[in-house]
């Protein structure tokens, strides 16, 4: 093996609950003959419940796991050995902090993170850094480069990318960078605006994918049981609280409902709140965190699947209730209309509209179970299309070899 066909992936925290999305590329990449290095800042916080995650965290390298001595050395070897670039590097870091950043010692902590990057990465002769999130991780990839460290390129899904280009210095990044993935066309428009022209031709669309493991499922008929699932992190951006509203209203309708919220996250608290004050507690069932297969028995055993975002990218639990043949309730966000097609395999939404997700609700737990299946396999063929990972793998391997 080669260095120009071994690469690296670098992440904020990886192996997580909700970046399943990294490692089915990743092992799809290693399919197609590459080499993949995993690093990271730092595992997941919450802790990772999928063998599967078991299993990448045992051959991830961990930055946050540096030993003192093990980071006194690389400090030592990038002085002795490579002592212009650091100092370089080190003006550059300040700079691009007076820009952009404006937080220097989270600045200063990226660049040193950044030394011991670029020194495993030359350890393990990797030719190229593929990074995920245009935050920190991308950060500290510029920063690695410009020590000498590999090239490296970053995908981008939003919406905190969207939220805060400035501060998070997008425009720097694109520039230094190889070339910058784009999750849908949306965000394909969005990076453009802050790229310069001459760079557009760097931005490329590879969609996330999804593995055989959801691409062969058998389809299971959908139940007569009005159960409706929302697999999402607990979040003001996922609107949880606002599907709770269109809940009780349901309920106080005469409605028959069962709500089910798979997930945890920091607005957990506020949503039992809610449900106690409304009396929802017969109504919505909260499971916390489930693993990969938990997860898709609780989109398999409901009628349809509902996330009524306020900000997002493109959920990949999206595509995956396509895949097990569930239409989705959505809103106009993002990337999310190119996936789901109103009246065809789902329903979208206004964000933030409650009546207008109570009348989508209304009719996904009124129609006919056929509906409903026939809904479910119009998105199932359109994630077949656009969202298996061998083929969109196939569109990062070519990019990379592109770089040899």
């Amino acid at each position: 093996m080669t260095t120009s066909q071994h690469i690296g992936y670098f992440i904020n925290q990886y192996p997580a609950v909700s970046h399943s999305f990294i490692r089915r590329e990743i092992l799809a990449l290693e399919s197609l003959g590459w080499q993949v290095s995993r690093f990271a800042i730092r595992p997941s916080k919450g802790g990772v419940v999928d063998a599967a995650d078991h299993a990448e965290a045992e051959i991830t390298k961990f930055i946050v796991n540096t030993s003192a001595l093990e980071f006194s050395s690389i400090i030592m070897r990038q002085l002795s050995g490579n002592a212009v670039s650091f100092f370089r590097t080190l003006i550059f870091a300040f700079r691009f902090n007076a820009h952009h950043q404006k937080n220097l010692l989270k600045t200063l902590i990226c660049f040193f993170e950044a030394c011991v990057l670029s020194d495993w990465a030359s350890k393990q002769r990797v030719g190229h850094i593929h990074a995920h999130f245009g935050t920190n991780s991308t950060t500290i990839a510029m920063f690695s480069k410009r020590l000498g460290g590999p090239s490296y390129s970053f995908t981008v899904h939003g919406p905190e990318e969207f939220d805060k280009p400035e501060s998070l210095g997008l425009h720097e990044k694109i520039k230094q960078s190889c070339f910058v993935v784009a999750i849908s066309s949306y965000g394909r428009s969005q990076l453009s605006r802050w790229a310069d022209f001459s760079d557009w031709q760097k931005i490329k669309i590879v969609h996330c994918g999804l593995d055989d493991g959801f691409l062969r499922h058998q389809f299971s008929p959908v139940p007569v049981e009005p159960r409706l699932v929302c697999v999402g992190r607990l979040s003001e951006q996922k609107g949880q609280l606002l599907l709770l509203q269109a809940t009780a209203r349901l309920i106080t309708e005469g409605v028959s409902l069962k709500l089910v919220l798979v997930g945890d996250g920091p607005m957990r608290e506020e949503i039992e709140q809610f449900i106690a004050k409304h009396n929802l507690a017969a109504y919505v069932e909260l499971t916390g965190s489930l693993n990969g297969e938990q997860v898709r028995q609780q989109i398999v055993y409901a009628r349809a699947f509902v996330l009524p975002s306020f900000a997002e990218g493109l959920p990949v639990v999206i595509m995956e209730a396509f895949a097990l043949g569930r239409p989705v309730i959505s809103t106009y966000v993002a990337g999310i209309p190119e996936l789901i097609i109103n009246g065809e395999n789902g329903w979208l939404v206004p964000a933030g509209s409650v009546e207008d997700l109570v009348a989508a609700m209304r009719e996904a737990l009124q129609a006919s179970p056929e509906t409903l299946a026939e809904m479910g396999k119009q998105g199932r063929q359109r994630v077949l299309e656009r969202h298996a990972i061998v083929t969109e793998a196939g569109k990062l391997s070519e990019l990379f070899a592109d770089l040899i």
